[in-house]
């Protein structure tokens, strides 16, 4: 039967640096000694001078130990795998005295006489785990110093981001972002800290970055990217990295990568599950190859409505890093053509295959988009000025609504969140009819008074005024900014979340 044999990383050395090895067996016992036959270097690593395997070395047919199976007398199919699992090292590490400080001379083998950067004495002890990396190395670490990357959001994907390329020593970051540090971003956004509630996110990333990696160039682009200015931003840098939390931004960094060329390292997240992959247009697939189209407006919450554990971003943000970091280094197998799902709850990863769609606008065999376009427009959002002129119909601010509660208005609060929202934060007197549950509630409703709607932040509540007047009811109201604007202008009893 033909195995496929799975070598680990730590014994890759020893098997003439084979990630997989096929023979041809009927048990597990057989299929490894096959195994050693073909490299002998691995018989110590894996069996003891008695020749028993090792009890530090577990084997897997396909999902299964086959210590709970038949162990080496356990059979194979055809097509059957079987990997190798050592137990390995990792983690914290013993101290050790503290390097002397300052400025100290680099080797001659580490100047940049050869025309890629220099390595100080310092940066030779800071990366020395990459250093003894074969597949980095001296030039690899070079080749991060030498290259740039462009991160769009310094928010939770680029946290985690922006930190692990410091720390590799990317010479060149930039980082696009308009947004001020709020203290519900430190459960996710782990650049930012207490201390910078109320700061420029760009200024809090910047100062951290230099602080974890002063040899790193940190430039910011405090702005929001569009389709005037991307191009430009996006020119100087090697690796762009979408970790953008909103539809017309996503569309825009995927036109503009196939337009110059560059790879887009994509990541996304929501609630408990995450995705992530590269697109790069040159050898593969295109974002816009995956989605044609985006969803309508409304249809997809944002993490602000729908909620994100908070450790997910680091999960899929450390992912586009590793990826990032392929593409500078060239080794390893990038996620291009592949789309890796995360799900947090069941721990568990899945692959898909993504092909190049012939008929893709953008990156396709004949591409109708060539140049950048309006995404608000493509993303059916309405042009700021009408979404002004619509709020200012059917929007009520808090204090407009406090005053007429006050005076004895007859109105209904209807409180579209869910139940479980509902118990952290309430207005006394509003009604719970969680939006999804709305179409099999309408009955509770009296289109003859006056009803006011309200969520967190004033999205799906809006989204349920639309719903009530396509039934029928035209005494709508939307509460500008939900209860949390509720609690900032009205009543600080009321808590935040």
């Amino acid at each position: 039967m033909s195995t496929l044999i799975h070598i680990p990383t730590p014994l890759r050395a020893y098997a003439g640096q084979h990630a997989t090895v096929e023979v041809e067996a009927a048990t597990v016992g057989e299929a490894l000694r096959r195994l050693v036959e073909r490299h002998t270097e691995l018989a110590r690593h894996l069996y003891d001078g008695d020749g028993r395997l090792r009890r530090f070395v577990n084997v897997y047919r396909n999902d299964e130990d086959v210590r709970h199976l038949s162990r080496e007398a356990t059979p194979l199919a055809n097509g059957d795998t079987l990997s190798i699992v050592p137990s390995i090292a990792g983690g914290a590490e013993p101290s050790a005295p503290a390097p002397p400080r300052g400025p100290r001379a680099a080797p001659d083998w580490a100047t940049g006489a050869d025309g890629k950067p220099a390595l100080s004495q310092d940066e030779l002890l800071r990366y020395s785990r990459h250093l003894i990396l074969p597949e980095v190395g001296l030039d690899g670490q070079r080749r991060l110093k030498a290259a740039s990357v462009l991160i769009v959001g310094a928010g939770g994907l680029g946290s985690p981001l922006a930190l692990y390329l410091a720390a590799a020593g990317v010479g060149r970051i930039g980082i696009v972002d308009f947004d001020v540090v709020d203290e519900s971003n430190l459960q996710r956004q782990i650049l930012h800290g207490t201390s910078a509630v109320g700061t420029p996110k760009l200024q809090s990333a910047a100062a951290r970055l230099r602080d974890l990696n002063p040899n790193v160039r940190v430039d910011g682009y405090e702005t929001r990217l569009t389709s005037e200015n991307a191009l430009e931003l996006m020119k100087p840098y090697d690796v762009i990295v979408d970790g953008t939390d909103n539809f017309p931004t996503r569309y825009l960094v995927n036109d503009a990568c196939v337009l110059l060329g560059k790879p887009n390292v994509y990541g996304s997240i929501f609630r408990f599950e995450g995705q992530a992959s590269v697109f790069d247009a040159r050898v593969g697939p295109c974002y816009r190859c995956l989605y044609p189209d985006p969803p309508p407006p409304g249809l997809v919450p944002s993490c602000a409505e729908g909620g994100v554990l908070g450790v997910l971003p680091g999960v899929i943000g450390v992912i586009q890093g590793v990826e990032t970091l392929k593409q500078i280094l060239g080794v390893g197998e990038s996620l291009v053509g592949r789309l890796m799902l995360f799900d947090a709850l069941a721990m568990r990863f899945r692959e898909l295959k993504l092909r190049k769609d012939p008929q893709c606008p953008v990156c396709g065999e004949h591409p109708t988009v060539t140049q950048l376009i309006d995404y608000e427009q493509f993303c059916g959002l309405t042009p700021a000025a009408e979404a002004e002129e619509s709020a200012a119909r059917w929007e009520i601010d808090a204090k407009t609504l406090a005053a007429r509660v006050a005076q004895g208005d007859d109105l209904v609060l209807v409180d579209v969140r869910e139940p479980h929202e509902f118990q952290i934060a309430r207005i006394e007197g509003a009604k719970l009819i969680p939006l999804n549950s709305l179409p099999a509630r309408l009955a509770e409703l009296d289109s003859s008074r006056e009803i006011v709607l309200h969520c967190h932040h004033g999205q799906r509540s809006m989204r349920a005024l639309e719903y009530l007047y396509s039934s029928g009811f035209r005494k709508l109201k939307n509460l500008h900014g939900g209860i949390d604007e509720w609690s900032r202008q009205v009543d600080p009893a009321v808590p935040r979340y």
